[in-house]
């Protein structure tokens, strides 16, 4: 398999399902040495955690400190994609906080990245509003310059936090 298809990540998945045992397999992968590997774990795993996110509960801290250290893109990207779509627990909600501020505020990271870093941000501000500020004005100083994606996902979040103020 030199290529991996949405195809071929679906049906890994579906196979996976609930299946703790089998789901702790592919956290062994996507927290081990091989990049590739690694990588191609993070897709499935995203996907895993969108039908059953009570899975991630017990590697989320590790997978959040070691966010920080990811050598490719996808990592980082389906990290923070699990990070936005996820109820994250009260006690990793600073270190969340943390590293999506600083992926946000990057001009280097990818874009998909820095969206969903958004995202989870504002996820966080909902919980803790002293940081909706911070949110704001982040999004305002990298807006002119943001993507397309960036910019539409910088409005609709503007927009909410307007409206928490209200």
């Amino acid at each position: 398999m030199d290529k991996q298809s949405k195809a071929q990540v679906v049906k890994i998945s579906n196979y996976i399902g609930a299946d703790k045992k089998r789901f702790a397999r592919l956290m062994d992968l996507f927290f081990g040495d091989d990049l590739r590997i690694s990588q191609r774990a993070s897709w499935v795993l995203s996907h895993c955690v969108d039908k059953y996110p009570a899975l991630i509960m017990p590697y989320l801290e590790k997978m959040i400190n070691q966010v920080n250290q990811a050598k490719h893109n996808a990592i980082k990207r389906n990290t923070v994609r699990i990070m936005a779509d996820i109820e994250l627990p009260e006690e990793l909600l600073g270190i969340a906080a943390d590293v999506c501020f600083r992926f946000l505020d990057n001009p280097q990271e990818a874009i998909a990245v820095r969206v969903f870093s958004m995202s989870v941000c504002y996820n966080i501000t909902l919980r803790e509003p002293a940081l909706a500020n911070e949110l704001r004005l982040i999004i305002e100083d990298h807006y002119e310059h943001g993507s397309a994606g960036f910019q539409s996902r910088a409005r609709r979040i503007l927009k909410a936090l307007k409206s928490l103020e209200a």
